[in-house]
């Protein structure tokens, strides 16, 4: 039954993804959209983490991880690397950790 769970929430997860990205990138040639799916998912794992196994499963597992994309975040490394946009570059690693952590953080207070 848990994987039915998965199933539904990476059934959702991964079209808002693709949506979110879609809309974000009509305003900026930056990897907004990618930021964005990080930040939310790592709060939306950090408010789950005390959550029933099925609500985990659903949303953490299922929706979280379809939604958050890490190969898309380090694509986006390699390609400001390779237009040498050093800035860029260190701009979305740092303020990924950063927002991603206290995004996780708030989650977790929230539920405590």
């Amino acid at each position: 039954m848990n994987t039915l769970f998965v199933i539904a929430g990476a059934a959702i997860g991964a079209p808002a993804r693709y949506a979110l990205d879609q809309y974000l990138r009509r305003f900026t040639t930056k990897p907004l959209g990618t930021f964005t799916v990080n930040i939310l998912g790592s709060f939306l794992i950090g408010l789950t983490f005390k959550s029933s196994e099925q609500v985990r499963d659903l949303i953490a597992i299922g929706f979280a991880g379809a939604f958050t994309t890490w190969s898309t975040f380090i694509l986006d490394l390699y390609l400001a690397y390779e237009l040498r946009r050093y800035k860029d570059l260190i701009i979305n690693v740092s303020a990924s950790l950063i927002f991603g952590l206290l995004a996780a953080w708030c989650g977790l207070q929230l539920v405590n």
